[in-house]
Parts: C-alpha cells; sequence; structure tokens
C-alpha cells in the first residue's frame, strides 16, 4: 500500500464516519464503525510506507560494477 493509497483510505474513512448520516433502518451495516476501520487501516499503510521510504532511502544505492575488458577473440 503506498502513501497515496493510504491517504485515500483515510479521507474515504472520515468522510463515512463524520460526513454520512444513513438513517435506513433495515441497514445492518454500520457505517460508522466502516469508517473507523478504514481510518485505521490507512494509517497503518500510511505507518507502513513511511517506514518502507525512510528505509529505502538510508540503503543508498549500490556503485557501479567495475568495468568488464572488451571481449577477446
Amino acid at each position: 500500500m503506498t502513501i497515496g493509497s493510504s491517504l485515500v483510505l483515510i479521507a474515504v474513512g472520515a468522510i463515512l464516519r463524520f460526513a454520512v448520516t444513513i438513517t435506513w433502518h433495515a441497514s445492518t451495516v454500520n457505517w460508522l464503525l466502516v469508517g473507523d476501520i478504514l481510518m485505521i487501516l490507512g494509517a497503518i499503510g500510511l505507518v507502513v510506507g513511511i517506514a518502507l521510504l525512510s528505509s529505502a532511502s538510508r540503503r543508498g544505492t549500490l556503485p557501479p560494477p567495475p568495468p568488464q575488458d572488451g571481449p577477446t577473440y
């Protein structure tokens, strides 16, 4: 999960949690809980994405390989 998709999950979860009011009497889905779960998953993905990004930048790049001798015929 990338940082962008984590931010989307957090945004969708926040919309479901704070901005949507569903008053269906036959609804068996707790949309507030779904919003909370999406925000938690987005936060976990964001932390993991940032950790992976920082560890990749700490590793740096490998030095180029030494030049090879030309082909011998």
